[in-house]
């Protein structure tokens, strides 16, 4: 490991892959948990800021290295926000499978009958990183991404819940933007820019 070594507390290969893109400028590093033997944190937050900050301390403990935690997900406003914090988790809660498949087919039971101009959805992405266990002034950012959840999945790209999500703007869903597009319209790149600057002022990676 170097000394721009960053442990990214996920196991996600979606989340790596565009987490490694965005952070390639800066020369760091970036190191998913799993590859440093750490287990997934227990999700108890009831935020995405809490269980962000979750991740990333108990990746920064087990590893003493600095680490990054995304929280993210798809908020539904016919569904008064769901599924939210529990997008990763929303077809395993009613007991219909697990994995982005089987949440895809979650949401789209739970909106079957939501007409298409009630199914207004964001996807939200907040990051938190620590540069140790003990960080009392943690990075946090955030931002969103609007759009509307589709009746059937388009696109062949991306991952959780991209192929239902659809940007009204560029007449497509979000799986079926190139890898660049995304990474400057997303939830996760506008957020990801922000933490960016803000290791910039702190000269963290300069």
């Amino acid at each position: 490991m170097s000394a721009s070594s960053l442990v990214l507390a996920s196991g996600n290969a979606g989340k790596l892959r565009e987490f490694s893109h965005l952070l390639a400028p800066l020369g760091i590093d970036l190191i998913p948990q799993g590859q440093l033997g750490v287990s997934d944190a227990d999700e108890t937050g009831l935020t995405f800021v809490e269980n962000a900050l979750i991740k990333a301390r108990h990746a920064a403990l087990v590893t003493g290295l600095p680490a990054l935690a995304d929280d993210s997900g798809i908020e539904v406003d016919a569904l008064g926000g769901e599924p939210g914090i529990y997008s990763a988790r929303f077809a395993s809660r009613q007991q219909q499978g697990q994995g982005d498949v089987d949440n895809n087919t979650a949401l789209l039971a739970a909106l079957e009958n939501v007409p298409e101009i009630e199914r207004t959805a964001r996807y939200w992405c907040v990051l938190v990183y620590l540069r140790h266990a003990a960080d009392s002034v943690p990075i946090i950012v955030q931002a969103s991404w609007e759009g509307r959840v589709l009746n059937t999945p388009d696109g062949e790209g991306g991952f959780g819940y991209d192929p239902l999500f659809w940007l009204p703007e560029q007449g497509m869903s979000a799986a079926s933007l190139d890898a660049a597009t995304k990474n400057r319209l997303s939830h996760r790149g506008r957020a990801m820019q922000q933490l960016l600057d803000a290791l910039s002022e702190r000269r963290e990676y300069a």
